[in-house]
Order: structure tokens, then C-alpha cells, then sequence
């Protein structure tokens, strides 16, 4: 009877994974940049128990195996691209194609993100202008470098090779630095770190230039998330959470019964 109530427990905890997954998906439906996240499932641990109906043998047939319920696998995210929405913010970065800009911390750490909205921030001492994201995290250009903005500047592109422009009010450029776009051998393994920003890891493997991508300006990626798909999904698991819940009541009864004989 135990291992009833396990199981259904099992079923019950990981639907309800399963529905934090995809309430997530459903918030960040508008928010740009963000990629839907997926759970998958695995049989739990099964124990061998003995058939009373065979010899006891070491075949496997004269053995039974008791599953214990489902338990989660892994959560991935979706790497499909999403669509690209058009703001005319220079400042407003989206990746076509693979890959990820460079951001860092004032510590020297390194992230990655899709794209997104950037900003300008100015050093209260030196005078000097850097690309920020949302959270003060620096975009970086070629070999790690800080993009600054160079005396002058009043627009900022990006040119068919890949290079920040950076223009004064009669179109010349005054500066320029190049915009590398990341990849890596697993983009799954990466570990995010909220607000869109991501780690290496040693499931990552190792980081090469995207082959293809390119930076667009003025432009940011869409969400990814499938709305139809994610509330099929809900309706799918709310029947599941269902039917373990009834599984779990039948096996309290169960065992109430059983309780009850000694009466």
C-alpha cells in the first residue's frame, strides 16, 4: 500500500513541476529575449521483488519489478529562434541566427545573452561612455573589450561585417569595434542566471564565433513561447495532477480498509 501513495505522491509533485514550467512560459510570453523552458520525465527507481508463481531462480523471469512513480528528468529550454520585433532603438540588439553577445560585470565575469535592450551609462569620474544592459552589465567587443563610446558620437549601427559604428552628426564615423557573436558546442548546457543572462559550464563545451548570425540593430527578439502549445500543455497536466490526486485518495481508502479489519 505504501508504495501506492508513493507513487501517486510522485505523479501529484512532478505535475506540479511540470505546471510551474509552463505557468513561467505563459508570463514571459511578451518579454523579449526569453526562451521556453520544457520538463521531461523519467520512470523512478524500480525494485525487484520475487513471483511466488516461479522457482526462485536469478532468471528474470521468475522476478517482478515495482516501479516507484515518475521523477524529473531534466529542464531544458527551446533554442528556436523567436521572431524579430522592430523598435528603431539603436541601443536595441537581436541576434539572427545562433549565438550570444558578451556582457561583464565590474568584477570581470563573463555572460551571454540574446541580444536586448542596451543603454548608456556615464563614468561619474572619467567622463567615459559604456554600453550597459538593464543590470549595469557591460557589452563587450573584440577580446573582452569594454564598448566605450568614442568623443562625438551621436549614432551607433552595426555594418555588414559585423563591426559597431560609431557616427557624429554628419556621418562620419569616429570609432568602430567589433561585435562578436558567441556559440558553443552544447548551447543546453549553459546555466542561466536570470535576466536572460547565461554562464559557461563544462557542459557547455567550449566557445566558438557563430558561423552565419549577425547583430541587428534596432530590433529585439520576441518570446518564443508557443501560447497554443503551452496551454494544451497545462490542460494535459492538470489532468494528470487529476488522476494521481484520485490514485492517491484510492490509496488512503485502501488502506484505511485495511486498518480497519483488525476492528
Amino acid at each position: 500500500m505504501f508504495e501506492a501513495v508513493y507513487m501517486a505522491a510522485s505523479g501529484l509533485i512532478n505535475q506540479q513541476r511540470r505546471l510551474d514550467v509552463i505557468a513561467d512560459n505563459i508570463a514571459n510570453v511578451d518579454s523579449a529575449g526569453y526562451r521556453a523552458s520544457r520538463i521531461d520525465f523519467a520512470d523512478a527507481l524500480y525494485t525487484v521483488g520475487l513471483n511466488p508463481s516461479y522457482p526462485r531462480t536469478p532468471e528474470p523471469e521468475g522476478n517482478q519489478r515495482h516501479g516507484h512513480g515518475i521523477a524529473t528528468a531534466s529542464i531544458t529550454r527551446e533554442t528556436r529562434q523567436g521572431s524579430l520585433l522592430v523598435t528603431e532603438n539603436e541601443l536595441d540588439f537581436a541576434i539572427e541566427g545562433s549565438g550570444f553577445l558578451e556582457v561583464q560585470n565590474g568584477a570581470g565575469e563573463y555572460f551571454y545573452r540574446r541580444g536586448g535592450s542596451f543603454y548608456i551609462s556615464v563614468d561619474s569620474y572619467t567622463g567615459q561612455r559604456s554600453v550597459v544592459d538593464a543590470d549595469g552589465y557591460f557589452l563587450s567587443g573584440d577580446y573582452g573589450a569594454l564598448v566605450t563610446l568614442p568623443d562625438g558620437t551621436s549614432s551607433i549601427s552595426v555594418s555588414a561585417g559585423g563591426m559597431l559604428e560609431f557616427t557624429d552628426e554628419d556621418g562620419v564615423v569616429v570609432g568602430e569595434i567589433g561585435l562578436p557573436v558567441y556559440d558553443f558546442v552544447n548551447e543546453m548546457g549553459l546555466a542561466s542566471v536570470g535576466s536572460e543572462r547565461y554562464v559557461r559550464t563544462d557542459m557547455s563545451g567550449e566557445m566558438t564565433y557563430a558561423e552565419g548570425s549577425r547583430v541587428i540593430t534596432g530590433c529585439l527578439e520576441d518570446s518564443n513561447v508557443e501560447l497554443a502549445k503551452e496551454m494544451t500543455n497545462m490542460i494535459r497536466a492538470q489532468r494528470a495532477f487529476s488522476l494521481a490526486s484520485r490514485a492517491l485518495t484510492t490509496a488512503d481508502d485502501m488502506d484505511g480498509l485495511a486498518n480497519s479489519l483488525r476492528k
